[in-house]
């Protein structure tokens, strides 16, 4: 069975996958949740399905907030830890991925915050494209110009500054909106406001974002 290895030194991940059906438990039949709740009882084989499951999200998700790959998987880390730690006071009366990103929001907040006068140029691109798929969210995947090549750049670099420029709740909405796919129900129990704050929030950002941008329409 695959087992946890959580030492002094940090998260060290799944040791090995966990068979889904293990020591007379289907995890297949289980929500994230109960199996949260398992792993509160101790049982640590249903952390690791729980780190198989989020894991890369986790660390996607770590890296449009810090745009540094090995920063993400330290990031991405330190959640499951942090997760781990908290274990005993789990209590399912939210989904548990809107418990794991509250996590992962508040530590990626903090890091900005705290690395705020380290960063270097690359920080957060709304349109970079995807390191899986190589496309953006904004541009049509299309041979460029050299000189649309130099716009694109420009618009870029606009987008990270004008981004990173956003009130904290701000950005984080709208990294949770834009690249996780998360609606405004979600973003909410994260960032603990109600639905119609949300979408507020959101429309402040993006009303902001597209002010900034205007000359980039």
């Amino acid at each position: 069975m695959g087992t946890v290895a959580i030492t002094q030194n940090g998260f060290q991940g799944a040791q090995q996958s966990v068979p889904l059906h293990s020591a007379g438990v289907d995890w297949t039949q289980l929500s994230d949740a109960e199996i949260m709740l398992r792993v509160r009882e101790g049982d640590d084989s249903g952390f690791s399905i729980l780190i198989e499951k989020y894991r890369k999200q986790i660390v996607h998700f770590m890296f449009r907030m810090s745009r540094n790959q090995a920063v993400a998987e330290e990031l991405a880390q330190e959640v499951f830890l942090r997760v781990y730690r908290s274990r005993q006071t789990y209590r399912a009366e939210a989904k548990f991925s809107t418990w794991l990103y509250r996590i992962a929001t508040n530590l990626g907040v903090n890091h900005a915050r705290d690395t705020k006068h380290e960063r270097t140029a690359q920080n957060v691109y709304l349109d970079q494209p995807d390191a899986e798929t190589g496309t953006t969210p904004d541009v049509a995947d299309t041979t460029l110009s050299v000189e649309q090549e130099l716009v694109r750049s420009e618009r870029m670099n606009a987008i990270r500054k004008h981004v990173m420029a956003l009130p904290e709740r701000q950005r984080s909405a709208v990294l949770m909106h834009k690249y996780q796919e998360m609606d405004y129900k979600e973003i909410g129990e994260v960032l603990k406001l109600s639905e119609s704050a949300t979408k507020s929030l959101l429309f402040r950002a993006y009303q902001t974002l597209r002010e900034n941008l205007k000359d980039f329409a």
